[in-house]
């Protein structure tokens, strides 16, 4: 078979480049070893710099009372209704009082979805998300206005605390699915022109419990 000058001259720049030696980018990584370095302050306030930087709305409610008190006066106060959320245990913590405005069954006529996460990345403000939680994955992506609503304890530094977190919970049952939503949607592959909300929510809201 006849090879033209041009595809041999490409084929000898391979060979070459093959040959040599190329450095790994992260040679620490393989020893198990932190790529970036650790945090400098508590994971709340990482999380909560992090979050409000890529225009996430952060919300700390030192207790579940207060929860419930902060989520009701948002609701109210931005007249959202209905607001979708099917985890049972959401509702208990903020349904009461709102009755009246949530639903389990019509996520297609909400503009606002309530979803819990599983793990709270600090290092970059990032949501992690799963298969395995009720509703999760579809409503905080369907959804115009996310809101999630976290605990302390649910708080890690990087993103492989988090996965490590995820295979400790669910063991050989692991999800099929893991998503970080990190901020709300945005774009900007026309023209370089930032939109926000092309392939998700437009706004995210993040309710902080300490206990």
């Amino acid at each position: 078979m006849n090879i033209s000058p041009a595809k041999e001259n490409m084929l000898k720049r391979i060979r070459e480049a093959l040959a040599l030696e190329t450095p790994m980018p992260f040679p620490g990584s393989e020893k198990g070893e932190a790529v970036f370095p650790g945090p400098t302050q508590e994971l709340e306030i990482e999380f909560a710099e992090q979050f409000i930087q890529l225009q996430g709305k952060f919300i700390y409610c030192i207790n579940r009372q207060e929860l419930a008190f902060q989520f009701g006066s948002l609701v109210r106060k931005q007249d959202w209704a209905p607001v979708f959320c099917a985890d049972q245990k959401l509702i208990q913590l903020v349904g009461e009082p709102l009755e009246e405005r949530l639903t389990q069954t019509d996520l297609a006529e909400c503009s606002v979805a309530v979803t819990g996460c599983e793990f709270l990345v600090a290092r970059t403000g990032s949501i992690l998300l799963s298969s395995a939680q009720i509703q999760g994955r579809t409503a905080s992506v369907y959804a115009p206005i996310h809101i999630c609503i976290a605990f302390v304890d649910q708080l890690v530094y990087d993103i492989k605390d988090a996965l490590q977190g995820v295979r400790e919970k669910y063991g050989p049952n692991y999800p099929s699915l893991l998503a970080l939503a990190t901020g709300p949607s945005r774009t900007a592959d026309i023209e370089k022109t930032l939109v926000v909300g092309v392939h998700g929510p437009k706004e995210v809201y993040l309710f902080l419990v300490e206990a």
